[in-house]
């Protein structure tokens, strides 16, 4: 479109804007006045209404209905009247056509809120039928839409009055004019339908003239604008040539003033294009260059970029290898077994499937470790884990629920103790074939290290959901079931059943955490100090084993020591009792502290051929002179076997070691043996220290005991002693060196170590027999 054209369009666009905008005004003023016209009409009828008042308070419904017909004939536009009482009850009402009143408020609502009982109101509402001459305008309006004019009706007699007349009402409209009471209200509903449809003659006439207004000030415009914009339109032309690279050559155009202006501007674009044109070329060609440039470059940027992703990729591929694999065998380990079991176990309870547990633990693992060191063991695992993932088919294992990298099938947990899981399994039996077939795989020789080894494993299975519906209960069903499995003599398995015994699983859980302790450090020793009651200075210690279990915290001796004796494990754990007592005297003399002796219980299954050279290298391993160790030997060991006994003795004697008779009198003793026996020390067992004020014959017992090794010349200990009195009666009939609570319970290393100071006890001991009142010569010299 040209420029005049598209002037005379928005003139035109103009002029009919302005005349529908002055129509529009004036539509609604005229609609206004009609409106304000027939409110005013409705007021002076109403008032023109002398009778009214007195019609309403008698209620007189014919000349009621009369009155409100003379009122709906003051317009077209009333669709209805209603008279109300002054406390809004309606009396009459009359409608122009059927259906007028529907959907009428109620009397409070036209009155609307905050009007005064005296003032008249003006509210309005939508619905209820339209006139018939301007249903359509209604409904092309939008609807139709009633104004609720509301008019108070006042009387000059006050109607609250009783047993008033007509002419009561008469009488006073002929006297002065008074004081004014509301007798009722006058309700009509004005139709706005109706009142657009009165004004619609005067909007049509002012509708034409504007439109005749609008179209000759059109007309005059663009005769105007024509003449002005025909030079301009030669202009944009020539600049349109211009954008277009059309135009090359200077032209001229007619026109005075501006356009001459324009046109002589435009030529010299028209020159300085041709200039730039020529610029634009050498610059786009050095512009290409540089994109060559920047091309390269990005592509190596994307080059690089592409080879940090893949590094990223194998950063996390790897990190995720490290948080749900076994480093050393490549399977998956707790943390994915756990959160893929806890899976399985959802989807086969979801499922309604059978899902299967076998927990291995390899029998005897730590002979392996221990023999053949720790990286043979390593080669033993690694092989353990191919064989089973080998074993376990893709029939038996229907991981479908995760990817190939998350299957879970054979995972191991730690150590020597593996898992496979069978999904969907039909019976028992099916689970029994698998269990055998692991059996009889790692059954097959390995050969490490040019070693040939069998190792075997003990397998518990559980099934879910018969076992256990949980993950916790499920791992814990089968760790009972593997427990049992080794108690029935290893390389076998065992099927879960809720009669398993807890205390034989609680046993055989200790004896697994046993077998562990060692290789876990958590052994230790406590030390009872032996004090010398003439000085009070500790002449020895007793070294008496504790296990500090992880979750059981710290276990007694007397429950894990029969244990160590029935696995046959004692003798490995009193070798180690050995070494660490000499180390630990070793390095309390290096840290100038004085402790004569340290006594070790030895066990008589630990007394065997082997036991004087193993002793023999601890010794010359730690350097602690054999004087210095002392070991406690039952009265079972003396008497099983007389000879090979001696002989042992001798060599240990020989060796230079002391040795002691431990809890001396408490078995089937031979006194002959304490003359045939290379001993140095006798102990008094607690139990006769502590009854000795209670029974005769123990105080007998102990008396003589003392006795018997003074006259062969035996360094005697007494144990227990826990009380003063104890101690007055074993000082007073020649028990020198004194064991137990009364100075000391068992202590750590650490604890024991301020308690080798010289005399530290002698205070104490002062005390006890000031409270016992000993004569002068008795006392300690001080």
């Amino acid at each position: 479109m040209t420029v005049a054209g598209r002037i005379n369009l928005l003139v035109f666009t103009t002029a009919i804007g302005i005349a529908v905008a002055v129509l529009a005004v004036l539509g609604l003023r005229e609609y206004s006045l009609l409106r304000d016209s027939l409110l005013q009409q409705a007021a002076a009828g109403v008032a023109s209404e002398i009778q009214l008042p007195a019609d309403i308070y008698l209620r007189d419904t014919e000349q009621l209905d009369a009155a409100l017909g003379r009122l709906l004939r003051l317009s077209p536009a009333v669709s209805f009247v209603r008279l109300h009482s002054a406390e809004g009850t309606l009396l009459a009402g009359l409608e122009r056509f059927p259906g007028a009143m529907d959907g009428v408020p109620a009397f409070k609502a036209v009155r609307g809120a905050g009007v005064s009982d005296l003032d008249s109101s003006v509210t309005s509402h939508a619905g209820g039928a339209s006139p018939p001459a301007s249903e359509i305008l209604a409904t092309l309006s939008g609807g139709e839409k009633l104004i609720d004019l509301s008019l108070p009706v006042f009387s000059a007699v006050n109607p609250t009055r009783n047993n008033l007349a007509r002419d009561d009402f008469g009488l006073a409209l002929a006297q002065p004019q008074g004081s004014r009471f509301v007798v009722g209200y006058l309700h009509a509903g004005i139709s706005r339908s109706m009142l657009l449809l009165l004004i619609l003659p005067t909007l049509g006439i002012m509708a034409a003239i504007a439109l005749l207004t609008a179209i000759a000030a059109s007309w005059l415009i663009s005769r105007y604008t024509r003449n002005l914009t025909a030079p301009l339109a030669r202009l944009a032309q020539m600049a349109d040539d211009i954008a277009a690279g059309h135009l090359d050559q200077p032209l001229t155009v007619d026109g005075e003033g501006e356009v001459k202006e324009i046109a002589a501007v435009l030529n010299t674009i028209i020159g300085g294009l041709n200039s730039y044109k020529t610029r634009i070329g050498v610059d786009h060609q050095l512009l290409s260059m540089k994109v060559e440039e920047r091309t390269a470059q990005l592509s190596q940027r994307n080059e690089e970029l592409n080879l940090a992703v893949k590094q990223v990729t194998e950063t996390k591929d790897r990190l995720r290898q490290m948080a749900y694999f076994d480093s050393l065998t490549s399977l998956p380990n707790r943390r994915l077994f756990t959160e893929q079991l806890d899976l399985l176990l959802r989807l086969s309870k979801r499922n309604n499937e059978m899902l299967a547990l076998l927990f291995l633990d390899l029998d005897n693992f730590k002979r392996v470790n221990d023999s053949l060191g720790h990286s043979a063991g390593d080669t033993l695992l690694r092989e353990v884990a191919q064989r089973l993932a080998s074993c376990v088919r893709e029939s038996d294992v229907v991981a479908h629920f995760v990817d190939s990298d998350s299957r879970i099938d054979v995972s191991r947990l730690g150590g020597d103790e593996f898992t496979v899981v069978l999904n969907q399994v039909e019976d028992a039996e099916a689970v029994r074939i698998v269990a055998q077939r692991l059996l009889d795989t790692l059954l097959q020789p390995v050969e490490i290290q040019g070693h040939e080894l069998v190792i075997t494993p003990s397998i518990g299975i559980a099934l879910a959901p018969h076992d256990a519906s949980d993950l916790e209960g499920l791992l814990k069903a089968a760790d009972t079931a593997m427990f049992h499995a080794k108690a029935r003599g290893k390389n076998t398995f065992v099927f879960y059943t809720s009669d398993m015994d807890a205390a034989g699983v609680e046993r055989l859980r200790l004896e697994t955490d046993l077998r562990k302790a060692l290789e876990r450090n958590e052994l230790l020793f406590h030390y009872q100090p032996q004090v010398d009651t003439r000085t009070g200075t500790v002449v020895g210690a007793e070294a008496l084993l504790r296990w500090q279990h992880p979750e059981q915290g710290m276990i007694p001796p007397f429950r894990f020591i029969p244990v160590a004796e029935e696995i046959g494990l004692i003798g490995e754990m009193g070798n180690w009792g050995i070494r660490e007592a000499c180390r630990e005297l070793v390095e309390l003399r290096r840290e100038g502290l004085e402790l004569p002796k340290i006594a070790v219980n030895v066990s008589a299954l630990q007394f065997n051929k082997n036991f004087c050279p193993t002793v023999k290298e601890i010794l010359d391993a730690s350097g602690l002179p054999p004087s210095a160790l002392e070991l406690e030997l039952t009265e079972s060991i003396l008497m099983e076997d007389s000879h090979g006994t001696v002989k042992a003795l001798q060599e240990l004697k020989a060796l230079g070691l002391r040795l002691s008779i431990d809890d001396f009198g408490t078995g089937y003793s031979s006194l002959s043996y304490l003359s045939r026996f290379p001993l140095d020390e006798l102990k008094i067992d607690r139990s006769f220290v502590i009854d000795f004020d209670k029974s005769a014959n123990d105080a007998s017992l102990v008396r003589a005991i003392i006795a018997m090794g003074q006259s062969m010349q035996l360094e005697l200990v007494a144990e227990g002693v826990e009380t003063s009195e104890q101690f007055h009666f074993l000082t007073r009939h020649g028990a020198e060196v004194i064991q137990g609570y009364l100075f000391s319970r068992p202590v750590t290393a650490a604890e024991l170590r301020p308690m080798l100071a010289p005399g530290y006890f002698l205070e104490q001991i002062r005390e006890i027999r000031a409270e016992a009142d000993l004569p002068a010569s008795t006392q300690l010299p001080g």
